[in-house]
């Protein structure tokens, strides 16, 4: 690996960066915490059937708002303080927000009333292959062809696992926005991760989801929407917070900075995998041959593209730069 001793790029310009500073430790951390976050996330669908009667919104804005609290607490505890956003940064985060937690959940809802689900998940399952492609774009670098032929292995894979399903033009554009919607959660993210860190990324986003989803339940559900959850909802909703959100999203957002968010984009493959065997695990029925060649296919292709690290540049993991540290003034 070659270094350069260029200067990082102002904070707060947009400048597509991953976090030198967070790319410590050994190797194999980025990878683990990339697929133990995508496990976490995928396990949501266990909880998905207790909270079907439960008003989306609400719920939601609950979700985040606890998720919130427990990430300031846990920084609090451990004398954690991010920088406090500013600049453009704030639009990243916000997009970061809107597109990766609100909107992503607007669209599997509403999709699911257009398309089975199976059509919302191979919409998801095509992430890899979008991240792997347009993230290292974003650091200044191209795509790397064997982490971009590991995308499409690991797409593949996910979709054996999700299958095909029936689907009509709104259920389309609604597979199509979940898409863009889970990219986004990762790609917005890139620019800020540098100086704010996987904290900071995380908690401010979080709590701008929450004040977004709570005027949403608000206008859509009515004022008297959160008081109609039930007592079975909270388990579910607190699993949703902890697991699903503060756990998952620190892990991932510290694997992007470890490894770049093409090749982290190989773990979300791992969502439907963790889907399918959490379903057996809970007593459901076992999936077909279809769905483990499915499983065997996504763990092909993301070991694949861990075989060997992206090529040596401006790559999107900051390869060939020597870290000065995080800056955490504006």
């Amino acid at each position: 690996m070659t270094t350069s001793t260029r200067p990082a790029p102002r904070a707060g310009t947009g400048t597509p960066e991953v976090p030198r500073a967070d790319r410590h430790g050994p190797a194999w951390t980025g990878p683990l915490f990339a697929a133990l976050g995508m496990s976490l996330v995928g396990s949501q669908v266990a909880v998905s059937g207790v909270l079907a009667d439960a008003p989306l919104f609400a719920v939601q804005a609950v979700r985040y708002t606890l998720a919130a609290l427990v990430l300031a607490v846990v920084l609090r505890l451990t004398g954690r303080t991010p920088p406090a956003p500013c600049g453009r940064e704030w639009a990243w985060l916000a997009g970061v927000a809107l597109s990766g937690l609100v909107l992503f959940n607007v669209g599997v809802v509403r999709g699911v009333a257009h398309a089975e689900p199976a059509v919302i998940g191979v919409a998801v399952a095509a992430v890899p292959v979008l991240l792997a492609l347009v993230g290292p774009l974003l650091g200044g670098s191209r795509p790397t062809p064997a982490v971009v032929g590991a995308a499409a292995v690991v797409t593949l894979g996910a979709v054996l696992v999700t299958g095909g399903g029936r689907t009509d033009a709104a259920g389309v554009g609604y597979a199509l926005l979940t898409l863009v919607c889970e990219a986004g959660f990762t790609l917005l993210a890139v620019p800020v991760l540098r100086r704010l860190g996987p904290h900071g990324v995380s908690l401010h986003a979080v709590w701008i989801a929450a004040v977004a989803l709570w005027a949403l339940s608000l206008t859509v559900e009515g004022p008297g929407a959160v008081l109609t959850l039930r007592a079975e909802h909270l388990p579910a909703t607190l699993h949703l917070a902890l697991g699903v959100t503060v756990v998952a999203f620190l892990l991932w957002y510290t694997a992007v900075g470890r490894i770049g968010p093409g090749r982290a984009g190989l773990f979300t493959g791992v969502v439907p995998v963790a889907s399918a065997v959490g379903g057996v695990a809970l007593g459901g029925p076992v999936p077909g041959p279809a769905v483990w060649l499915g499983v065997a296919v996504v763990v092909a292709g993301v070991a694949l593209g861990m075989v060997r690290r992206p090529a040596v540049g401006p790559g999107p993991a900051g390869a060939g730069r020597r870290s000065t540290g995080r800056n955490r003034s504006c």
